[in-house]
């Protein structure tokens, strides 16, 4: 009798978890529909302010921006450190709440939002197959968006632990016919879609483990880096064209910036690629440190030997 007493508990307190978890999801879409249709500067200055806010608190994100912006810029200040790491929050948390006006906002919004500044021909009916280089900085996903706007792409992604908030995502992330990808497809599935002349975005900034990644240097750091963008380009016959996303000032909106294709790449060592790939990326990070992505454990994976750093 005791045991069924129980397990009719558990059903209850499951079922009261899943109405919560869907109101919850419910009130954060309702809010993101919000965020849409109010004013950009609204809700850029609310982000800020929320973000300045939350870094007064104690947590493990806190400790990561800490830990890695020490590593990645030794001989700063103790007062140096606090204010890059709160104006980071600043752009972390802006970026959350301008996702409404990212995922939900007019085509029309967006466009008028984000200036762009491009060193190549984008509809260049000759052009060969091209990968798109993103950098996980906090506007990397209104740069994609804007381009998926007036041309047909394809674009990388890892999936989230919520699947509520990962479908979501997807949906919003597409809506302007953009093919979402998940990281873990067959290099085939991608090589394809370069070959058909569909260009693929995607980003290698981030540290996803040991597999198919080489140790090299970041900021002077040994980083676990990703070697697929020199596999798939490649197998492809692909260029490899950077582009970076950056939130102006004054509540201005966003610059995206497509770069001239990177040269000898790949070189067919991948080692090097990967180097080369940090350098541009810290060359972009020193122009607006705040903005790059401190948030994610860049160095989880350390090389043998060596001590964890989180």
């Amino acid at each position: 009798m005791m045991s069924g007493f129980l397990r009719t508990a558990e059903r209850r307190l499951q079922w009261r978890k899943q109405i919560l978890a869907q109101c919850g999801f419910a009130a954060l879409v309702l809010l993101l529909r919000l965020f849409a249709v109010l004013p950009y500067g609204v809700v850029a200055r609310i982000g800020s302010a929320v973000g300045a806010c939350l870094y007064r608190l104690p947590g493990s994100r806190k400790r990561i921006v800490h830990v890695n912006l020490r590593l990645c810029f030794p001989g700063l200040s103790a007062q140096e450190y606090d204010d890059l790491a709160r104006e980071h929050f600043r752009h972390i948390i802006r970026s959350y709440l301008e996702r409404g006006i990212q995922w939900f906002g007019s085509a029309e919004a967006i466009r008028k939002r984000v200036q762009l500044d491009c060193r190549i021909d984008l509809d260049d009916p000759n052009a060969p197959p091209t990968i798109f280089l993103g950098f996980h900085f906090v506007s990397i996903e209104v740069g994609c968006m804007r381009y998926s706007i007036d041309r047909p792409s394809a674009s990388l992604f890892t999936r989230m632990s919520s699947q509520r908030m990962c479908d979501l995502a997807r949906r919003q992330r597409s809506r302007f016919g953009a093919r979402m990808i998940e990281r873990s497809t067959s290099a085939r599935k991608i090589v394809g879609l370069l070959r058909s002349g569909v260009p693929v975005m995607l980003a290698a900034d981030m540290d996803h483990g040991v597999r198919d990644s080489v140790f090299v240097p970041f900021f002077g750091n040994q980083a676990c880096t990703l070697t697929s963008v020199s596999r798939l380009a490649r197998l492809a016959g692909a260029r490899v064209v950077p582009f970076v996303t950056e939130v102006l000032p004054h509540y201005q909106g966003y610059k995206l910036t497509v770069f001239e294709p990177l040269a000898d790449f790949p070189c067919g060592d991948d080692a090097l690629d990967a180097r080369r790939m940090n350098e541009f990326l810290e060359t972009q990070i020193r122009l607006h440190p705040e903005q790059y992505y401190w948030v994610h454990r860049r160095f989880k994976h350390r090389p043998p030997g060596e001590p964890g750093v989180y």
